[in-house]
């Protein structure tokens, strides 16, 4: 389910806690979590006494997903707690925020009639459909012993539950360690959107060259960053509207690019096609490129959510699909044979193929609505198991 603000509550951080999650006090990771949820901030009052409600409290000394602010600050009355502790509360009265607000000064178990009480134990989940996955997010105690392993399901819940198999197999843990520095010496993502840009482009020149090796390399730096910078973002919570499009608009623009570059330095290495192949080839890979990415789009318009999480199927081809991170699998293994135009030949038919399969995924979707039939993830669990 998606959660929907009717009334935009206040939210206050009751108490403090010296320990720092990617570098950040609790204290600002939440004014962060809330002014990007458009939630006010409030100030507790005198020896932290809990503002006015409606009000949601949270609790410094854990550590917790950005769902469950939301999801909390969408359910008036409602308390999640850990240990029976309150981590996040939804106060509807000032007594009920007094009581909540003491509790968590004190770490003792709630006592607040009339707040209903999730315990974060029972497995309760909520359904992220930015990163399409249904998940039980994470929330722990924040203490210096518990830092590296909740930035690594801070991390772990920031990665999208369908992607390629480079993104999801390949480099998961060297994403991590460099989100992790980058967090440390202060870079912000669109820092990192920048020096991947930077070697994207130095990549481009290499291809052109034919100097093929040298520009895998460097593009593998790239994807890699391609993947911080998003990462980074979530987890310190500084996405913003301009680093958004920066980071889409290298990732939309580069790859037909690329494939051009790569077909060009062909002559430099003594395998030019020819010309009539070389066109036909740049066309086919980017009609199809430009039209699956409609596609996309059209499936989203009409169904309300990305072709690749309908059905198991549609997810686990989303890992190999004509995308460039799969596409440069292809052309790697080119190079290991020492052909490299017979690897942009098989790219451009990988994309006719991945073209066909997005079109019979849309065909079938109308279909299924034409029947009457509700289409739904199967990535997203029954309603009733949420909070």
């Amino acid at each position: 389910m998606t959660d929907q603000l009717s009334t935009a509550p206040t939210v206050a951080v009751i108490g403090d806690n010296p320990t720092r999650l990617w570098g950040i006090s609790m204290t600002e990771r939440t004014r962060r979590i809330a002014r990007a949820a458009k939630l006010g901030w409030a100030e507790p009052g005198v020896d932290g006494a809990a503002p006015a409600a409606p009000v949601v409290l949270v609790n410094p000394a854990f550590a917790f997903d950005p769902g469950w602010l939301r999801h909390v600050a969408a359910h008036p009355g409602l308390a999640l707690t850990k240990g029976g502790v309150p981590v996040l509360a939804h106060a509807t009265s000032d007594a009920t925020a007094a009581a909540v607000a003491g509790a968590m000064q004190d770490g003792t178990v709630l006592d607040a009639p009339g707040l209903e009480t999730v315990a974060y134990e029972s497995g309760p989940t909520l359904e992220n459909e930015e990163l399409r996955k249904r998940e039980v997010p994470f929330l722990d105690r924040l203490e210096p012993a518990t830092v590296r392993s909740l930035e690594r399901a801070s991390y772990a819940g920031a990665y999208k539950g369908v992607t390629d198999l480079l993104t999801k197999y390949l480099w998961p843990e060297w994403a991590l360690v460099l989100t992790r520095l980058a967090a440390r010496i202060g870079m912000t993502p669109n820092m990192v959107t920048s020096v991947g840009a930077i070697l994207c482009v130095i990549a481009t020149i290499c291809f052109f060259r034919g100097w093929y090796w040298t520009g895998l390399g460097l593009g593998l730096v790239f994807m890699v960053l391609d993947t911080v910078d998003g990462k980074l973002a979530r987890c310190t919570i500084t996405s913003s509207w301009w680093g958004n499009i920066f980071d889409h608009g290298i990732d939309l623009i580069h790859p037909p690019i690329w494939w051009y570059a790569w077909g060009v330095g062909l002559g430099a290495v003594g395998l030019a096609l020819t010309d009539t192949m070389f066109w036909t080839v740049m066309a086919v890979m980017l009609a199809g490129y430009v039209l699956q990415r409609l596609i996309e789009g059209a499936f989203i318009q009409q169904f309300g959510m990305h072709i690749h999480v309908w059905r198991k199927f549609d997810s686990d081809f989303r890992l190999v699909t004509a995308r460039r991170n799969p596409n440069m699998v292809i052309l790697f293994a080119s190079l290991l044979f020492g052909r490299p135009d017979v690897g942009l030949i098989a790219v451009a038919v990988w994309t006719m193929l991945s073209l066909v399969v997005h079109l019979v995924q849309l065909v079938q979707a109308f279909i299924a609505r034409a029947r009457g039939q509700k289409l739904v993830s199967w990535l997203a669990t029954d309603a009733s198991a949420s909070t």
